[in-house]
Parts: structure tokens; sequence; C-alpha cells
């Protein structure tokens, strides 16, 4: 699914790489719903979220806000493989845009880099639903991120 541009873009330092997945085990929220980020490279991240009973709206899909959350931070994430080591990053807005149920066993969300600035970095994410081997987008988001140099994260 990844087009020639994609995998075109030159390798991740690994000490990026390394920032990224700690920030991401930071986030208490991503494991409050246990999701989990198999995928860093540079411009590129997945995070993975099986469904379970505690993320389920009343129709028993996976709740909208919960794909927000991953959609966000994939893109964001995606976002900070960009950015200077030391650097962190903000949503500053994002559009969301619901296309199926959120369902099946679980949720693949897909963040990557459209441009990228030195203040402002434009990401996108797929939010796909995977059920039995198909994967049906279900959400798509574009987002708006805000790189703040020299700004730690809490610790």
């Amino acid at each position: 699914m990844r087009s020639a541009l994609a995998s075109a873009k030159p390798a991740l330092d690994p000490s990026m790489r390394q920032a990224v997945q700690d920030s991401f085990s930071r986030q208490q929220a991503m494991s409050l719903i246990r999701a989990t980020m198999p995928l860093v490279e540079a411009g590129l991240v997945e995070i993975h979220l099986p469904h379970w009973e505690g993320v389920q709206q009343q129709h028993g899909f996976v709740h909208g806000g919960v794909v927000g959350m991953i959609a966000d931070s994939a893109g964001g994430y995606a976002a900070m493989t960009c950015t200077p080591l030391g650097a962190s990053v903000l949503s500053v807005e994002y559009k969301l845009n619901f296309l199926a149920p959120a369902k099946g066993e679980s949720l693949l969300a897909r963040g990557s880099v459209v441009r990228q600035g030195r203040s402002l970095i434009v990401t996108q994410a797929e939010v796909f639903a995977m059920e039995e081997g198909k994967h049906t987008l279900c959400a798509l988001m574009q987002q708006t991120i805000m790189v703040m140099q020299g700004r730690a994260e809490k610790s």
C-alpha cells in the first residue's frame, strides 16, 4: 500500500526511532486503550489497536473518540520522525471524517507526513478496520502539527 515516494524516503536514524518509541511509551492514554506502535519509519508510523469491550460505543463499534486518538497519535508521531532530536510535537488541529463503522478484530492507524516545514507539519492518517483479513478504510484525518524546538516532553 505504500507509494514509490514513501519507499524512497531516507532511513530513520535509530536515535530518532528510539525517541519516538519512548514518547509513545510515556503516553498513558495509548496504554489505557491497549494501543501499540509496531512501525516507525521516516515520515510514517502505524498504531495498532485491538477491538475490546473497553473501547466500544453503544452499537459495538470502536468509539469515534478512540478512532480519533489513534489517528491523532499516528499523524503526530509520523511528524515527530521529521523533527530534530530534542524537539517535541503538538497537534494544532485536525479534521476527521468517518467513512465506515470501526468494527472488526482490530484497527490500524497509518500516519504519514504530507508536508514538512520548520514550525508546522501537515500529516494525514488513515484508519482501517481489520476483519477476517480484510482492511476497510473507516476514517481519514488531515492534521497540522506544531514543532516545539528545544521543548522536552514531560517525563
